[in-house]
């Protein structure tokens, strides 16, 4: 298997120019409200806080989960093409999971952030400084990659013998698996299970 065929919109040809400009159109939007939040938070020294960090943090992986799949759809509708290469799909199934997790992780750090600001209030820059807003991050990242890496690992690991016909406009696990001839029941469940403890772990923080 080098490469998948995306049958996620029609085969008329103004169709597709039309999906490509709404396409065009969402992302600008999405792109120009992060840019443009970003670029306050930046500039501004009383928002140089904590809970700021965190939000420029996530601004960040909203930008990366709209550029993994939108781009390339956008492509394949102007160039008239369905085609995604084998590792262009490997990006598209772990990105969204690497950003996810990350984001679910950021989102449970800012909830702590508040809590030592309510409840330690005295303690609170002590405890929140830099050096340990960076670490939050960046073990917010690597608990990302960690997930990406299971999912994406177990999803690929599977010998693909159904043809390579995707019926989604971008690569996702459960058309994937209706093209695999592997036993996935056990190691979906297993990594449900993963799945289900990471978030409970993350919530009951």
């Amino acid at each position: 298997m080098t490469e998948f065929l995306l049958l996620g919109f029609s085969d008329v040809w103004e169709l597709q120019i039309l999906h490509f400009v709404g396409f065009l159109l969402i992302y600008l939007a999405a792109l120009m409200r992060n840019l443009l939040i970003f670029m306050v938070i930046a500039f501004d020294q009383h928002l140089h806080t904590p809970m700021y960090f965190f939000l420029m943090n996530l601004l960040i992986l909203d930008l990366g989960s709209i550029s993994v799949t939108v781009p390339k759809s956008m492509a394949n509708s102007l160039m008239n093409t369905k085609f995604i290469s084998y590792a262009g799909c490997v990006a598209q199934v772990s990105s969204p999971f690497f950003l996810l997790a990350a984001d679910f992780s950021l989102l449970t750090v800012m909830v702590y952030d508040q809590y030592v600001a309510i409840r330690q209030s005295l303690h609170y820059e002590r405890m929140m400084n830099s050096r340990a807003c960076v670490q939050m991050a960046a073990n917010a990242r690597i608990s990302g990659i960690l997930f990406s890496v299971l999912h994406t690992g177990n999803t690929f690991a599977l010998t693909f013998c159904g043809g390579n016909i995707v019926d989604q406009f971008f690569c996702e696990i459960p058309q994937l698996l209706k093209l695999t001839c592997s036993g996935s029941y056990l190691s979906e469940v297993g990594v449900l299970a993963f799945t289900v403890s990471f978030g409970g772990g993350e919530a009951i923080s």
